[in-house]
C-alpha cells in the first residue's frame, strides 16, 4: 500500500487519467474530488461490496 500525505488543494494522480484532490479536512473526516472517465468505476468501499455480493448471487442462480 502507498501512503501518501497531501494538504488541502493538492491533488494525487493515478495513470494518465484520473486525478484525486482534497477538498478538506474536518476533525476526522477527509472531503476528496475524483475526477475520472465515465468508463472508470468509482465507489466507496461498502458500496463496491454490496454490488460484489449481489452479483455473485445472481451469477449462482444462473
Amino acid at each position: 500500500m502507498l501512503i501518501l500525505t497531501r494538504k488541502t488543494g493538492e491533488t494525487i494522480t493515478i495513470g494518465d487519467h484520473v486525478q484525486i484532490q482534497v477538498l478538506s479536512v474536518k476533525g476526522g473526516q477527509v472531503r476528496i474530488g475524483i475526477d475520472a472517465p465515465r468508463e472508470v468505476l468509482v465507489n466507496r468501499e461498502e458500496v463496491f461490496e454490496c454490488l460484489s455480493v449481489e452479483g455473485d448471487g445472481a451469477a449462482k442462480t444462473k
